[in-house]
């Protein structure tokens, strides 16, 4: 491959075969699609049709990284995991920080792809370009800390990196994580689930090479000056202090902080749970992924009550909303637990916890009974109760095995208008942000592509109004409205950019939070050049957007296949219907109809349908997804 940046080789791995086959990557599509996710979608449309089943051998498991993995620009340590999702039935994708990544790409690999199910459970042991499957039968039923530790033993090495799942994965929940060396997670979308019908435990790696760079002196000038851009960034001392715990107080103040099941935007008890009191109560030091500057992971522990002992790291905004204010639950302790049962068991802590209000809801509004959970008294704040209620998930047992559905299926099977209070859009759970509060936040919970997300759009200029980046990025012209969380005009505009943008990230390998959106210092330009000078490739800002709309179309092509079209760009109705008191004195709503067809128009989609037209994905390069939707879409 006569590009630097990349390994220029991957793993295709048949688990019904155990064999192992080393291929070249492909130069062209390096170019088409740069890798992470872009290269994923594309290997997911071309050999995972809409008749396999996600849970079948025939689907991809695929682990990718991206030119930008392991090399000096900051937070260069995400890594995408793609699959077709047993949560949603549709495209899926999950991300995750930490060091596996780069370790990969140091290992000698881009990608690995797993495909076909083992008879009996398996890991992968990946160490300076040799592969091979190793069996995972003392490891079965283990939780990701047990596990990790017996491969680090196993294989004489505490220092490979990991993904695996945990008694979830194995037991088909649909929600269920793969963890990243344990606290780090691939949550959303159900991989754990996937990689747990393939009777896959782990894949462990451990890699000693380089990261080639096509030219190092520009290169090092582009990665250093965003280095020191994001440290000299206004909330950059915020962010490093407190990390995304810091916005709990934030979003409570906005009503954008969901709470007792999006019933109400806020928490009257956000104090108790909030970063000042979480670090003042728990912190004991900061931590960070690999080659990132923010630091905003941190250690935590509980000194007291029943919880005394326990150490958590990479505790998160979501699993305060989840866990906290989404159950009424004040107790930061237990709050912590909860995650640290979540990492251990793998669950993704989201749609975990939205599992769990829904559960309280239906029980508020006596639509299930104490019988139904078997006992267990689903009041609100009743974390006793939510604890069992996480490990019958976990294990599918009593209704465990129905809510493991997730929310969308279960309310469909439990009836009596349970899908009133089920908070998912295309089956996915939505994450503690509150499209009522902030419009653009609804409109990125409708058109994405996995389901309800925050980060594929991810829309930071109007969360608080933040008119000096708005300015920066896309001029005067589209102030002031583009900067006020409450109106709806441009905000097609600005997630059908944010997507584009996210999808280009997501394909490299950098963060989002350390400095492409959270503290914005680095945008198309910056990664353009970055992508030049790592790889050699020639490209620039244009073809950068050219690629990230061809990523997001093709991944809005692949749900087409499987029917997806304008009707599932949908809230649910409390979103859109009832209001939200404590963003406004006087209420508000999601206006997401005043919101979409400005997107479609941008993104030069057929408005009807919600779907792109031929001429459209002709100009993207798009010609075989035309052959294979056909009368599906309009010229």
């Amino acid at each position: 491959m006569r590009y630097q940046g990349y390994a220029g080789k991957y793993l295709e791995v048949d688990l019904t075969t155990a064999s192992i086959e080393e291929r070249p990557l492909d130069e062209a599509l390096a170019e088409s699609y740069l890798g992470g996710n872009g290269i994923g979608a594309k290997l997911l449309w071309d050999r995972v049709p809409e008749t396999v089943d996600p849970l079948s051998p025939d689907n991809l498991l695929i682990f990718s990284t991206g030119p930008l993995n392991g090399t000096l620009m900051p937070n260069s340590g995400r890594m995408e995991l793609i699959f077709k999702s047993p949560l949603t039935g549709i495209y899926g994708d999950s991300n995750s920080g930490g060091f596996l990544g780069p370790e990969l790409k140091f290992a000698g690999f881009d990608l690995v792809v797993f495909s076909g199910r083992s008879p009996n459970p398996v890991y992968l042991w990946i160490e300076d370009g040799r592969a091979e499957l190793r069996d995972a039968s003392h490891l079965w039923g283990k939780d990701t800390f047990e596990t990790e530790e017996l491969l680090q033993k196993e294989l004489r090495d505490p220092g490979i990196k990991v993904a695996l799942i945990g008694p979830a994965g194995e037991n088909l929940v649909r929600y269920a994580s793969v963890q990243a060396t344990t606290t780090r997670s691939f949550g959303r979308a159900g991989g754990g689930a996937v990689m747990g019908s393939k009777n896959l435990k782990a894949m462990a790696v451990r890699g000693f090479g380089p990261v080639r760079i096509a030219d190092p002196e520009r290169f090092y000038e582009v990665a250093t000056k965003a280095h020191f851009g994001i440290r000299k960034n206004d909330i950059y001392p915020a962010v490093t202090r407190y990390g995304t715990p810091g916005i709990v107080s934030i979003m409570n103040n906005i009503g954008r902080f969901p709470t007792k099941n999006f019933q109400l935007g806020g928490y009257e008890d956000v104090e108790k749970i909030n970063a000042e009191t979480l670090r003042e109560k728990h912190f004991v030091k900061d931590i960070a992924c690999f080659g990132c500057p923010v630091g905003c992971d941190k250690i935590y522990r509980v000194d007291e009550g029943p919880f005394a002992g326990l150490t958590v790291r990479s505790f998160e905004y979501e699993a305060i909303g989840g866990f906290g204010a989404s159950l009424l639950n004040p107790h930061l302790a237990s709050i912590l637990k909860a995650n640290d049962f979540c990492d251990r068991m793998g669950l993704d802590v989201i749609s975990a916890g939205r599992a769990i209000s829904f559960s309280m809801e239906l029980y508020q509004r006596g639509i299930l009974k104490k019988k139904d959970f078997d006992g267990l008294d689903l009041s609100w704040g009743n974390m006793d109760a939510v604890f069992e209620l996480l490990d019958r998930i976990t294990h599918r047992r009593g209704i465990g095995a129905l809510l493991a559905e997730g929310t969308r299926l279960a309310a469909a099977q439990i009836g009596h208008g349970a899908d009133h209070y089920a908070m998912e859009v295309k089956g996915q759970e939505i994450a503690a942000q509150d499209g009522r509060a902030q419009q653009s936040m609804g409109l990125a919970h409708a058109t994405s592509n996995r389901g309800a997300d925050h980060l594929k759009g991810f829309p930071t200029i109007d969360e608080t109004g933040y008119p000096t980046e708005a300015e920066r990025r896309y001029g005067q012209k589209y102030l002031p409205d583009m900067a006020d969380p409450r109106s709806t005009k441009h905000k097609g505009f600005l997630i059908k950019d944010g997507e584009d943008y996210a999808a280009v990230v997501d394909s490299v390998g950098t963060c989002k939070s350390g400095g492409n959106f959270v503290l914005a210092q680095i945008y198309w330009p910056d990664v353009a050049e970055a992508v030049r000078y790592a790889t050699g490739m020639e490209v620039d800002e244009g073809g950068l957007k050219r690629i990230g709309e061809r990523i997001y179309n093709l991944q809005r092509a692949y749900n087409a296949l499987h029917g997806m079209t304008r009707k599932d760009d949908r809230l649910p109705k409390r979103i859109l219907e009832e209001p939200n008191y404590q963003s406004t004195p006087e209420g508000s709503v999601c206006r997401l109809d005043e919101m979409l067809p400005e997107y479609y128009r941008l993104r030069g989609w057929d408005e009807e349908n919600g779907l792109p037209t031929q001429s459209r994905l002709r100009q993207l390069g798009l010609e075989d997804v035309i052959a294979r939707l056909g009368p599906k879409l309009k010229p």
